[in-house]
């Protein structure tokens, strides 16, 4: 029978008249019951690792919103930590990795055979939220893409452009690749089990798509998604996958094709109207919604939120923002957008 969900539905290529809802980074430091639970934690890895703690994180804002869709809290660098890394936060200024940056460090990971080790909690909180969630509600897993999780593990760090990864690509392309096939191999165990364990969808985040042009683009942002789109369909039949190459630009269109991928997640860096005409013809597209509107709210959020969901009003859509909400958001210019969102056109 046909899924009642309604993003499931979305994903399956239907337009529905209110397109679902759900938002990027919902469960997070701009609600007080998230800074709460953190606290409770100790640190961000305790959260990521506690299930307990980590389920109650993602149920939060399906409890105080009602998305249709709930996203597994957890971290994109847990994987590299499962491959061998060292991971820690700094307080104020993000995550900190050991490094990969030659063919003995590539040498020196874990056999992907041995990621669930320290994984498995991360699949107990897909078991707890599977048990938990409304009925009505859809579970998303999700890794990051093999390119934006490889920028990080040979800067040892976040950085402004991408550039340790880039410089290791123009100076050593072979052992580059040899760490984006580690990654993709790793990514697709990852979100296999975590479909396993009861994610509905999963979605594949490559946060810094935009920093790659040209072949490079092709080999280290599409070739790494297609295939891990196609494992997870071989294994998994039904599964849908969304994919989010964040930056993309122009590029966003024909990737449906290109990836495989039943939606296409888009930044707003491209305009609703020219997503509409050019990328969701290819099937179910996700966003994009700026989110600093998350942040000022007010009229102009009102009319933006309206012409996202006019724009994509003729196919498949799933409401979303074209990023991250940030820790600044007031929770009540949230509630304000889904409430314009759901209300007639």
């Amino acid at each position: 029978m046909p899924s009642q969900k309604t993003i499931l539905r979305a994903l399956a290529g239907e337009t529905l008249p209110v397109p679902p809802i759900w938002m990027m980074r919902q469960a997070g430091r701009y609600l007080p019951e998230y800074r709460a639970t953190r606290d409770m934690a100790g640190d961000f890895l305790s959260l990521c690792y506690t299930p307990e703690l980590a389920a109650e994180v993602t149920l939060q804002p399906i409890r105080r919103f009602g998305f249709d869709a709930a996203i597994l809290f957890a971290d994109i660098l847990l994987v590299p930590q499962a491959l061998g890394l060292d991971l820690w936060f700094e307080t104020g200024e993000g995550p900190r990795l050991s490094t990969v940056t030659t063919a003995s460090d590539l040498a020196e990971l874990r056999p992907v055979s041995d990621i669930h080790q320290t994984l498995s909690p991360v699949y107990e909180t897909v078991r707890i939220l599977a048990r938990e969630l409304p009925p009505e509600t859809t579970l998303i897993g999700f890794a990051g893409a093999p390119w934006t999780v490889a920028t990080y593990m040979i800067a040892g760090r976040g950085t402004p452009d991408q550039g340790p990864a880039h410089a290791l690509l123009a100076q050593d392309r072979a052992t580059f690749q040899g760490l984006i096939d580690r990654i993709t191999e790793a990514t697709i165990a990852y979100l296999s089990a975590q479909i396993e364990a009861g994610a509905e969808v999963v979605k594949l985040f490559d946060s810094w798509a935009g920093s790659l042009t040209g072949r490079d683009f092709d080999d280290f942002a599409i070739a790494p998604a297609r295939k891990i789109t196609a494992a997870l369909k071989a294994r998994h039949p039904g599964v849908p996958v969304i994919a989010f190459p964040r930056g993309a630009g122009e590029r966003f269109e024909g990737l449906h094709a290109a990836i495989g991928a039943d939606c296409i997640a888009l930044d707003d860096g491209v305009s609703a109207e020219w997503a509409a005409a050019h990328v969701q013809r290819g099937g179910c597209v996700q966003g994009n919604l700026a989110s600093p509107h998350m942040v000022t709210g007010g009229k102009a959020l009102i009319e933006a939120a309206r012409a996202v969901r006019l724009a994509f009003a003729g196919g498949p859509h799933i409401f979303n923002l074209g990023h991250g909400i940030t820790p600044d958001a007031d929770p009540a210019n949230v509630q304000l957008m889904i409430d314009t969102v759901r209300e007639p056109l």
